[in-house]
């Protein structure tokens, strides 16, 4: 996940916790920035039963796509995690329901009704520091969690930010699948969905959220690419075009490679928002590297350049956007502010010069 350093697990902080206890800690991103979340394990899991696949080993542990029945409840630093051995039955099946609809909420960190049991669908990032959670916990485990705003944070907000408690406990999950495991089919469908969520996200100005999304769809999109997909270019780009009996046919290389572009393009636009300029332009000339013909990367390439005040790679940037779109209005004043700050600086360097040799 590229936005900021802050989007995956940071490894363990074990360090500072007491010795036998299990303590991590990462930084999770929420509708208003980073947070650092500190996990430490409450209890174990007893019983290992997993909707419709029985008992499993105790190192069993939600994949992609697994429906996981959850509870998240504020606690304060002495409060106990209530336990999930008191909500089950020995015994009896443990079901899944549905995965919960979800109201995405911008200024909320745990994005779950809390108090209740959730269901939600492991991968699909509702609730980051949720998920992050229960992808390593065991069916019966219970963990305590501690949130504090990490740098990058919305502190300009009029309700400021402050350090969450909470209980998170998993109380069952049905099987799901590692990246290896899914067919380029199934991989296909969790990009485009990632896609479209970060637009969904985007357009309701949670640009933290979108830019996860566009991250989680470029990290499952990568798996589609190698050289076995090389190789198989031409049997892909067959399946593709013959009718199918069995749904959704796997993504071409040609389409892969398109929409790979177009995610680090929209990943560009919401960096540019979010005021990280140097990682706008990073995404942005991968895009275009990508996609020479994308004339929104070129745009907010030369935007990012700007920004980090290399008015030369900006001018390059906009001259391939008016190759591409000779009426662009757009690129067209950008030039004109470029060569208006150039000139400007060049007044400014000819000052200082003057001064020193008179």
């Amino acid at each position: 996940m590229e936005p900021v350093d802050t989007l995956e697990p940071q490894g363990d902080a074990a360090a500072d916790a007491p010795d036998g206890v299990d303590v991590t800690s990462w930084v999770s991103v929420c509708p208003r920035g980073p947070w650092k979340v500190q996990k430490t394990r409450t209890s174990s899991g007893s019983q290992q039963k997993v909707s419709n696949s029985g008992a499993l080993p105790s190192a069993y542990k939600p994949r992609l796509g697994s429906l996981c029945r959850v509870r998240v409840c504020l606690t304060d630093q002495d409060e106990k995690s209530p336990s999930v051995k008191e909500e089950t039955k020995q015994g009896d099946p443990l079901d899944v329901p549905e995965a919960t609809a979800l109201q995405r909420q911008l200024d909320s960190v745990l994005q779950i009704p809390l108090g209740d049991w959730t269901t939600l669908r492991l991968g699909e990032g509702h609730c980051d520091v949720t998920e992050a959670c229960v992808e390593a916990m065991r069916a019966g485990e219970a963990c305590q969690i501690r949130l504090t705003p990490a740098d990058g944070a919305d502190v300009c907000h009029s309700q400021p930010m402050q350090e969450v408690r909470a209980a998170v406990e998993l109380q069952t999950f049905t099987p799901g699948k590692d990246s290896w495991q899914m067919s380029p089919v199934e991989k296909w469908e969790w990009v485009r969905s990632h896609k479209e969520r970060g637009g969904q996200r985007f357009r309701s100005g949670d640009l933290w959220g979108a830019s996860d999304s566009y991250c989680r769809a470029l990290q499952m999109v990568i798996t589609l690419q190698g050289c076995e997909a090389d190789r198989k270019e031409r049997q892909i780009e067959e399946q593709s075009t013959a009718p199918s009996e069995d749904g959704p046919r796997a993504p071409t290389v040609h389409q892969v490679q398109s929409l790979k572009a177009e995610l680090h393009s929209n990943l560009s636009l919401c960096q540019l928002k979010l005021k990280q300029p140097a990682r706008a332009k990073e995404s942005a000339a991968k895009a275009t590297r990508l996609e020479p013909g994308g004339a929104k990367a070129w745009y907010r390439l030369g935007q990012a350049c700007q920004m980090v005040n290399e008015l030369e790679e900006a001018r390059l940037a906009f001259g391939e956007l008016l190759k591409l779109q000779p009426e662009s209005a757009a690129a067209v004043k950008a030039l004109k502010d470029i060569t208006s700050r150039e000139k400007e600086t060049n007044a400014q360097l000819g000052q200082r010069l003057s001064k020193m040799f008179n």
